[in-house]
């Protein structure tokens, strides 16, 4: 039986609880209990704060977790992360007061930056050869420069609105973060295979996103064409119609290319244009 720990509120843990049950895996509907077994996949849900999930991983009471991995790289706890997962993307970023001019890096040395990720911020500093105090608070970033804490902040931004309502700009960015899969270093046997198919499973579900799939009628002396205009994963399914002259175009495609390839397709009188979101993706 595998456990994962998942974040118990906050950004992550819809997006991680959705993942789950779209890879076919039940879990119960109540966060508030504290584990929570499936009861068709051999896993049980740990909820728990987001900074408490890369030290559990990391000693084995739990064997996989989902967290961003900003979260990860401030605990330093040895997990390996076995799975980017395409969502929760943000940036840890340095901002200062909106109306100070920054002129690089060496801006910060000797001032005062108020963080909630010391350690990563450390680190920048001593690459850049900055020197720097770091003022370790636990919310509320963004207020310090008014207040007189700091003279800049290094936080999560997505966005960035949160920086303008508080009249700061950004002006480094140190690293990207995203939702990762991480595991206990050494897992294997039994519980490793349990892991590979989860990841497989989830592997399916994130292809999918961002995925089309189109179903065009296209008449058989501009098949060549419509093969052209219409990209596919290995090769598009070609079936005839009923309709002598005429055949039928299966694909995969991004759902960013939908409208301007239907365009194309109209223009080389292929009809009946059919578009169909997916769920899985399994190769």
């Amino acid at each position: 039986m595998l456990r994962i720990a998942l974040q118990s509120k906050g950004r992550l843990n819809e997006k991680s609880v959705e993942l789950l049950r779209e890879a076919g895996i039940s879990i119960g509907e109540n966060n508030r209990r504290l584990l929570s077994r499936s009861p068709n996949f051999p896993v049980e849900v740990l909820y728990l704060r987001d900074d408490d999930i890369p030290q559990t991983v990391s000693c084995g009471i739990a064997d996989l977790g989902i967290v961003g991995l900003n979260e990860v790289e401030e605990r330093g706890h040895p997990v390996d992360i076995l799975q980017h997962l395409g969502f929760g993307k943000c940036r840890l970023s340095l901002a200062i007061p909106a109306y100070i001019g920054y002129t690089g890096p060496g801006f910060f040395e000797g001032r005062k930056v108020a963080t909630s990720y010391p350690r990563i911020l450390k680190a920048y500093f001593e690459e850049k050869n900055i020197r720097c105090e770091i003022r370790e608070i636990a919310g509320s970033v963004e207020i310090s420069p008014s207040i007189g804490l700091a003279d800049g902040i290094f936080d999560i931004v997505s966005s960035g609105g949160t920086l303008v309502q508080n009249g700061l700009a950004e002006v480094e960015k140190v690293m990207d973060s995203d939702a990762v899969l991480i595991g206990t270093p050494g897992l294997d046997g039994e519980k490793m295979q349990t892991v590979r198919t989860l990841m497989s499973r989830f592997t399916s579900v994130l292809r999918s996103r961002g995925k089309k799939y189109m179903l065009v009628n296209v008449p058989n002396d501009r098949i060549d064409e419509a093969l052209e205009i219409i990209p596919s994963m290995k090769s598009p399914t070609l079936l005839p119609l009923a309709d002598k002259g005429w055949s039928a175009i299966h694909a995969v495609i991004d759902e960013s290319e939908v409208w301007d390839m239907a365009d194309r397709l109209k223009a080389i009188g292929a009809e009946d244009i059919l578009v169909l979101s997916m769920e899985k993706l399994i190769i």
